[in-house]
């Protein structure tokens, strides 16, 4: 038992640093088109998702139940060495990406970590494969499009209905209306993204006998959970904010109120539903329709590409490097202390190489050097596009 109280105590822990990185990934899926439009100050944008994220955590537990009772079957014998094993392998590719720039989907991750430590550790049938179809994989498909042509028809009504205005009187109006639709993101994000770690603690808890099966999350998850994803938040995902408010479209204020606007509400309505979806993807959708909805109608679409390529290996990625470390996490400690040295030594050295070009909030509405805009044919204008967006953020 004092084996086992450890290891719980090591998953818990580990899922509250997954919590924290989820949380510096996503703070560009609020703030991102608030900060390059100038609505709020990059510091001031961060602590506010921080304090956000934190209250939507209580908001409510459905995505958490999807995780903790659906996903996976709790009657297949998961236990604490597959779900610390899942982890491992959505926490190193949510760092990855991170250190790319890539606004990837830290939820994808965290399911992808999941599927593929279960099917490892106890076969097939421990992931329940209708569930994942029905409650990720769908809803990994359609909310981006939705949040996209919200978005794009968002932006046309707003440009219409502005069109006769004082141009600095309308851009003034929107950034006042962006702090109110970034603020909603970020109470959504927290609604939706906080509540997947509690479902994986509260899995940890029941697979020992700590909770019965179906079990809500206790307080003290809830609490802890919300704590993680707003301490991450605040620290501020720089490199993923440059890449979306500044990588994906030339954002205006009116773009980027519609694109929170629609983003939000999506995310709300499915967190409401209990589908797992990626705010990252459906925050990307709509900016992405709101850069195609603006006067010129442009993106950069050599990082659409790359974004979307991530999108689709984010969960089969995660899925296998987390199949690797539950095959050596069941071979007894020894197999849990090289899973967790692994952890530990690909955190730290992606991290030495983010300092080599380091984003923070005083540089993070810069051009990165590697972002040189060459021109792409499009028709009888030339639509310009970044060579490499991610590579120096």
């Amino acid at each position: 038992m004092e084996h086992i109280s450890f290891l719980v105590a090591v998953v818990i822990i580990t899922a509250l640093a997954f919590d924290f990185t989820n949380g510096f990934h996503d703070t560009a899926n609020a703030m991102a088109t608030s900060i390059a439009t100038g609505a709020l100050r990059p510091k001031v944008a961060v602590t506010i998702a921080a304090v956000l994220n934190f209250a939507g955590a209580f908001l409510s537990v459905k995505v958490a139940t999807t995780i903790s009772g659906g996903i996976v079957n709790e009657k297949t014998g998961i236990h604490p060495e597959i779900i610390f094993a899942a982890l491992v392998g959505a926490i190193l590719w949510n760092l990855l990406t991170w250190l790319r720039g890539l606004p990837s989907s830290s939820s994808h991750a965290l399911y992808g970590g999941l599927i593929g430590a279960t099917v490892v550790g106890v076969g097939v049938n421990g992931v329940n494969f209708d569930t994942v179809l029905t409650k990720i994989l769908i809803p990994a498909i359609a909310s981006p499009l939705v949040a996209g042509l919200a978005a794009w028809g968002a932006t046309k009504l707003a440009y219409a209905i502005t069109r006769r205005s004082d141009g600095e009187t309308v851009t003034k109006g929107f950034k006042t209306g962006q702090v109110f639709s970034s603020s909603l993101i970020s109470l959504a994000h927290g609604t939706n993204d906080a509540q997947k770690t509690m479902g994986i603690i509260t899995l940890t808890l029941v697979s020992v006998g700590a909770l019965p099966k179906g079990a809500l999350p206790p307080t003290w998850v809830i609490v802890s959970a919300g704590a993680a994803i707003a301490i991450g938040t605040y620290m501020g995902g720089w490199r993923i904010i440059r890449s979306m408010g500044k990588g994906l479209a030339d954002i205006k204020a009116p773009q980027g109120f519609a694109s929170e606007s629609a983003a939000a509400t999506v995310i709300l309505t499915s967190s409401h539903m209990g589908f797992g979806l990626s705010t990252t993807q459906v925050c990307s959708g709509g900016i992405m329709g709101a850069g195609l909805g603006g006067p010129n109608g442009k993106l950069r679409w050599s990082l659409v590409r790359r974004m979307v390529y991530t999108w689709g290996l984010t969960l089969p990625a995660a899925a296998a490097v987390s199949g690797a470390a539950a095959f050596v996490a069941q071979q007894g400690n020894w197999g849990v202390a090289v899973v967790g040295a692994a952890l530990v030594a690909g955190s730290g050295a992606m991290w030495v190489l983010s300092r080599r070009q380091p984003v923070g909030a005083d540089n993070v509405n810069e051009a990165a050097e590697a972002d040189a805009v060459t021109p792409v044919s499009a028709g009888p204008a030339a639509v310009p596009t970044t060579a490499s967006t991610t590579v120096a953020a």
